[in-house]
């Protein structure tokens, strides 16, 4: 017994059919890739040439398969013919129809034929769109991976995400604590169109279902959804409604909405898709420049900071020793006036150089005590000066190889010295000493600088906790240096401050530059 005959889906294709099948294909893959009136008409002239050799007559031919353009061809023949359901393997429901007339075989076997040339179409389109969407997609995040600015950032997201959908209006929304908008930035709408409309809405309808639930909405028309609160005066008309979050690390960062699908009625999957994925990077450029923002406003304050410390230790410090030198003058001038004089030619030379570091400071530029760019030199300057304004002896030892301290950093030594300066202030001012002694040793691996004194020493612990700049200004620097700050002291004993730094130690990025 033989077996039956195979369905017309799966037929093999039949003479006539096979040789002029490819021609039809051809047609349907052009008018596919360039959907113009001459290209239809090339579909139906095949159609024609299919059915002619077939025995067939063809009337009207409508296909309704997205992304593929609408089809709607009329041959005007075959009329009386049935009217035969196209159909594709995937789809639950028919991509077309088509009115056949002649023998029931080969007219099954000619909507074969078209169901086969439309499915391939189908998918060259389907692959079309997913490399356009893809581009899109690159596009869009590219366009706003390099953007630090917020504002900036907010608005090219709003703008790239219209354009990744085609959607006529975009707008992407950041909530308070409360969840309440307070920023709602827009695309598609001009600046006076946003100024006929209002305030800031305010979430109430669809807008504040997204806030709340913090999920995804798609709906075909805004305008009869229950959820809809309704729209101001001046408000442009919206129907179709794609709505979704933001988020970075579980927490939302914004709100995207789009409204309005070009080309279509409604946005699809794919367009909800595209969104997500988009919503991923802008999550990502958002905190980015957000991050921006904070590491700006931190750096003004830690410049702040810097400016503040440099200052207490370095500036104020140089001043105060110019007010001891000049404390006596009133005296000398009559005793001994040549001593006065030079003292006061000190002191305004002193000044000089306290107005050149304070424009340093302020831009962050070298004191004249780095001028040489040499510790040694620096400690040096600095016993000079506390010898001949303090009444103090000094006592100075540093290494006899001036290539042991040579390689140091000029930020190091800047640390250093504006350390060194207001442990001597300190001594000048509060210690009532009469010697001090700085003492500078270097080896391969450590640095150790020892400031010491005779005076009657302090409290230390109560120091600090009584909100002493000097000590916490000296402790921040070396420990910005990854150093070790130790100070012991106590009545009648003196004061000892020893400073350890690793050699190869550089100022922490963000500290005193």
């Amino acid at each position: 017994m033989e077996p039956p005959d195979p369905p017309p889906a799966t037929r093999p294709p039949s003479g006539p059919r096979h040789l002029v099948l490819p021609p039809l294909l051809e047609a349907i893959d052009a008018w596919q890739a360039e959907p113009t009136v001459d290209r239809q008409e090339d579909v139906a002239h095949a159609l024609e040439g299919v059915a002619r050799l077939m025995g067939l007559a063809v009337g009207r031919v409508r296909v309704h398969a997205p992304p593929l353009p609408e089809l709607d061809i009329d041959l005007g023949s075959g009329t009386a013919g049935a009217e035969i359901a196209l159909r594709v393997p995937g789809v639950a429901e028919p991509i077309g129809s088509a009115r056949i007339s002649g023998d029931p075989e080969q007219a099954s076997a000619m909507a074969n034929a078209l169901e086969r040339g439309f499915l391939a179409a189908r998918v060259r389109a389907d692959a079309q769109r997913a490399t356009n969407q893809l581009t899109a997609l690159d596009q869009a995040v590219r366009g706003i991976s390099g953007e630090l600015d917020i504002d900036r950032v907010l608005q090219l997201i709003t703008d790239r995400v219209r354009d990744l959908v085609q959607a006529q209006y975009a707008a992407i929304g950041i909530v308070d604590d409360a969840g309440a908008i307070e920023r709602f930035i827009t695309s598609g709408i001009s600046d006076e169109d946003r100024a006929r409309i209002g305030d800031l809405p305010h979430g109430r309808g669809l807008l504040g279902l997204i806030i709340r639930e913090n999920r995804a909405y798609r709906i075909p028309d805004i305008g009869s959804d229950p959820e809809r609160h309704g729209f101001p005066p001046n408000h442009p008309e919206m129907h179709s409604f794609l709505g979704l979050p933001i988020t970075i690390g579980g927490a939302t960062v914004g709100r995207l909405y789009l409204t309005n699908k070009l080309g279509a009625v409604e946005f699809r999957d794919d367009d909800q898709a595209m969104v997500e994925m988009f919503a991923l990077h802008a999550g990502i450029a958002i905190e980015n420049a957000r991050l921006h923002d904070q590491v700006g406003r931190i750096a003004i304050v830690d410049e702040r900071d810097r400016i503040s410390r440099d200052l207490h230790d370095s500036v104020i410090q140089a001043i105060y020793a110019q007010t001891l030198a000049l404390d006596d003058v009133p005296e000398l001038v009559r005793s001994e006036p040549d001593e006065a004089a030079r003292r006061v030619d000190d002191a305004i030379d002193g000044l000089h150089a306290v107005i050149r570091d304070i424009r340093n400071f302020i831009f962050g530029l070298r004191p004249a005590l780095l001028e040489s760019g040499s510790l040694t030199d620096g400690l040096g300057h600095l016993a000079t000066e506390l010898r001949r304004n303090g009444a103090v002896d000094v006592s100075l030892v540093v290494p006899d190889d001036a290539a042991a301290t040579g390689d140091l950093p000029i930020e190091v030594v800047a640390e250093l010295l504006a350390v060194t300066r207001e442990a001597l202030s300190n001594v000048a001012r509060h210690a009532a000493a009469t010697r001090a002694s700085i003492d500078l040793a270097a080896t391969p691996r450590e640095l150790r600088l020892e400031l010491s004194d005779n005076g009657h020493g302090f409290d230390a612990e109560r120091a600090a906790d009584r909100g002493h700049h000097g000590l916490a200004n000296m402790r921040a620097r070396v420990e910005a240096l990854a150093g070790r700050f130790e100070v012991t002291s106590g009545p009648d004993t003196g004061t000892r401050i020893i400073i350890s730094l690793p050699r190869g130690a550089t100022a922490t990025e963000g500290e005193h530059e």
